[in-house]
């Protein structure tokens, strides 16, 4: 099966696409990544070299993999960091081209727009379209808390408005809905991820890691973990599943490093035979 994925891309540490392809791949899916930026690390270190691309070359690169005949063999687009809506325009006239090409590709968009206790780190516009423009398109989103918070437009305080928040969205066009981070008011000792669709939705819980604070790259790598189960199994509680024991064994692997960035190659050979494994809970 084939994947394109949209999304940033550096030269040293694992986000965006540098996080994205290998995952897939390494679950057997062929990726033709195109790349929003090229940076030499992510912005989180506060220096960095590197281009942003504008919408035309997004564009163009769709041009030239429509002309290989991709586009038609192409089973899901992924996407993640939006640098600006124009950006957002052309992966969401991929999506069209794609799915006009093969009506069963499916999209998955990441809408990365910021997370708690650093806020909203993208630019103006960027918010409205993922609202807007992305919600209403894509068949699977992933935000975290934070960012279900700004699609929804309210304040979630606890599992049953984060359930019913997720539930409006669906109503929009969107499957599923996993929410990547879900903290358990009265436990800071797990961390929690819920999957929403109009047939039910399910939990899983695991440890949580100290890992301070939390790897750059881990909602990236949760978003590619997550699809590639989906293309798999046609689950949404399976595909939650294996999505969950596949980041805890990279951030267990990072844990054990030392190291500040992903460890990406260290845990490959767990993200096909993981260590622990977690049960997914059916809520509704």
């Amino acid at each position: 099966m084939n994947v394109i994925s949209i999304q940033s891309h550096v030269a040293y540490g694992h986000v965006g696409n540098a996080a994205a392809v290998f995952l897939l791949q390494r679950l057997g899916f062929e990726v033709w990544p195109v790349h929003t930026v090229q940076f030499s690390n992510h912005t989180g270190y506060g220096d960095w070299q590197g281009d942003v691309f504008k919408a035309d070359h997004i564009a163009a690169l769709i041009d030239g993999l429509e002309a290989r005949g991709a586009l038609a063999r192409c089973d899901a687009l992924l996407s993640g960091y939006v640098g600006d809506a124009a950006l957002g325009d052309a992966i969401l006239d991929a999506a069209a081209r794609i799915r006009a090409a093969n009506p069963k590709a499916v999209y998955l968009c990441d809408p990365v727009m910021g997370d708690q206790g650093t806020g909203l780190f993208v630019r103006d516009g960027v918010p409205e379209f993922m609202r807007e423009r992305a919600l209403p398109t894509a068949d699977f989103l992933t935000p975290n808390l934070f960012e279900l918070e700004i699609l929804s437009g309210r304040k979630l305080t606890n599992e049953g408005e984060t359930l019913q928040a997720a539930r409006e969205l669906l109503l929009q066009g969107p499957r599923a809905i996993l929410v990547t981070s879900l903290e358990q008011a009265d436990d800071d000792t797990t961390m929690a991820m819920l999957a929403v669709t109009t047939e039910g939705s399910w939990r899983v819980t695991c440890p949580r890691l100290p890992t301070h604070p939390l790897t750059s790259g881990a909602g990236d790598s949760v978003a590619a973990l997550f699809l590639g189960h989906l293309l798999k199994t046609a689950s949404v509680p399976d595909a939650l599943a294996a999505a969950a024991a596949g980041i805890y064994e990279v951030l267990r692997s990072t844990l054990e490093s030392g190291e500040q960035e992903l460890q990406l190659i260290a845990a490959q050979e767990r993200l096909l035979t993981p260590r622990e494994r977690f049960t997914v809970e059916q809520i509704s």
